[in-house]
């Protein structure tokens, strides 16, 4: 089935009310008398997230974007993206698999994370928390720079949201618990610095624990982000394949996709190919490529 064309919400690009758009114009002033702007690399789009994630008021909205503009520099955005080295990747989704997988009926890139696979302890002795948040960061920079872009030439119009499928089958609330500060630094790194990129979060294979587990979460999600959250319990394949193609969705979630080698490593998509994913020289053979050292921040 070809992806449908919904009309953007209001508040994207080709849906701006008067006022909205006189925000954004203020918006813009705003932050090239804080030398926060430069036309060539801010887009209005990129702009407009930070003013829909502080509902258009001008001042909470420029303070956001002040602020992350301060981690992108203390963080080294640009460095990761471009220069990231992740060979540990293929491990690590093994133990946590996390991935974008082709797209939903909509166009956006697939995003599944399979949270109730997570081995914590054999996790954090292969890789750090550290690395796991800059991992996070590159893969979101990719989505913005790369997989959105893509996903727009190929759908003819713009798309500049994800769906999310999150597998938490088997999540017992002590993972959940060791886990806890791991997460809370994931969730404020996307929402402080990464708002609005969510369009759809579906929540499959919830077990009675996860009542807890969301009651916690929910608490540290901004309202919107709620809003776009469905829960759908072990009964959920019919509901899933609404939103996403059988032929998109691996098959052990339902879909038909068997790729070779497995869905969490392929890169499947209209990207495929034309993105960084951190890895080593593809002709290093596994000899040649050595893990980081635990200690190591890079």
């Amino acid at each position: 089935m070809a992806p449908t064309s919904p009309k953007l919400p209001s508040g994207h690009l080709g849906n701006l009310s008067l006022e909205q758009s006189a925000v954004l114009a203020e918006f813009k002033e705003e932050l090239k008398k804080e030398g926060a702007y430069e036309t060539e690399k801010h887009s209005d789009a990129m702009l407009l997230r930070f003013l829909r994630a502080r509902n258009f008021v001008l001042a909470k909205s420029k303070l956001m974007w002040i602020n992350d503009q301060k981690w992108r520099v203390e963080f080294g955005v640009d460095d990761l993206y471009e220069n990231f080295q992740y060979p540990e990747k293929a491990e690590v989704t093994k133990l946590y698999p996390r991935f974008c997988h082709k797209v939903d009926r909509d166009g956006r890139p697939l995003c599944i994370e399979a949270f109730g696979k997570i081995d914590a302890p054999k996790l954090f002795a292969l890789t750090t928390v550290d690395r796991q948040l800059k991992a996070l960061v590159v893969e979101l920079e990719t989505i913005l720079r790369d997989r959105l872009r893509i996903c727009s030439e190929v759908a003819g119009r713009r798309i500049d949201t994800t769906c999310t499928v999150i597998d938490v089958k088997g999540v017992p609330l002590s993972l959940f618990w060791s886990m806890k500060d791991h997460l809370q630094a994931l969730l404020a790194v996307s929402q402080d610095h990464y708002p609005e990129v969510v369009g759809k979060v579906l929540i499959i294979n919830s077990p009675w624990a996860f009542a807890v587990i969301w009651s916690f979460l929910k608490g540290r999600l901004a309202e919107a982000t709620v809003a776009r959250i469905a829960i759908l319990g072990t009964d959920y394949k019919d509901e899933l394949l609404k939103h996403i193609p059988a032929d998109s969705l691996p098959k052990y979630l339902g879909g038909t996709c068997e790729c070779e080698g497995g869905c969490a490593m392929s890169d499947a998509g209209p990207w495929a190919g034309k993105v960084r994913i951190g890895l080593p020289s593809y002709t290093a053979s596994p000899t040649e490529t050595k893990l980081p050292e635990k200690t190591e921040e890079a």
